[in-house]
């Protein structure tokens, strides 16, 4: 099924009321066990640098993966919005305060000595994407702004997306919601443990490249 802004935008609404369905202390339990999954993984335990997202609402709780890797002594980055499509990322310590974004986000202040060049990072790098959805190919349905679209391009490191089982779909593409441009993350982490290969190419969705499912 071909891609359409329809297609996604339907798809959005209803697993956002999905997500939301699930409840608080739920939610809380399963993210619970989700972070020790992403804990294990040997790339995180490798990473010197952890690239975070800081997780608002419902989304699949970060700050306790944040405060592991400051406590384990690594670098940690948070993105900022700079512009359309485009994340700048700053690095931040323990008892950082944010900025809050028109959006609803939390924010690293911008300072020049704390940003981080991501296309300058190596292969051990690891970072933490958000999206409402992921499939069992790695794909990502995210909310619309392109921002992560554009970092997966740049980021040369192991991209893990973090996903709720239940948020988890046997393929976007059938469902119209992937473009021919859309790069998989290398690993899924659900509650369940991980989906994929520990490494893959970085190939676009027209080309049938993602990882495989576990």
């Amino acid at each position: 099924m071909p891609a359409t802004p329809d297609n996604k935008q339907i798809l959005r609404t209803q697993l956002k009321a999905m997500r939301r369905g699930l409840g608080p202390s739920l939610r809380a339990s399963v993210d619970a066990a989700l972070a020790r999954h992403v804990l294990g993984l040997p790339q995180w335990e490798a990473a010197p640098i952890v690239l975070a997202y800081l997780s608002v609402r419902e989304e699949v709780d970060t700050r306790t993966l944040v405060a592991s890797a400051l406590a384990a002594g690594k670098r940690v980055a948070a993105p900022r919005v700079v512009g359309p499509r485009r994340l700048a990322w700053y690095e931040v310590g323990v008892g950082e305060a944010f900025e809050r974004s028109r959006m609803g986000i939390d924010e690293p202040h911008e300072r020049p000595e704390r940003l981080v060049d991501v296309g300058a990072l190596g292969a051990d790098a690891l970072a933490l994407v958000p999206g409402l959805a992921f499939d069992a190919r790695g794909y990502r349905l995210g909310y619309g702004g392109g921002f992560y679209d554009a970092f997966l391009r740049d980021f040369a490191g192991m991209s893990v997306g973090l996903c709720r089982s239940a948020m988890l779909l046997e393929s976007l593409a059938a469902l119209g919601a992937t473009e021919p441009h859309d790069l998989p993350v290398s690993l899924v982490v659900t509650e369940m443990g991980t989906r994929g290969q520990k490494t893959r190419p970085r190939v676009p969705a027209s080309e049938g490249a993602g990882i495989s499912p576990a």
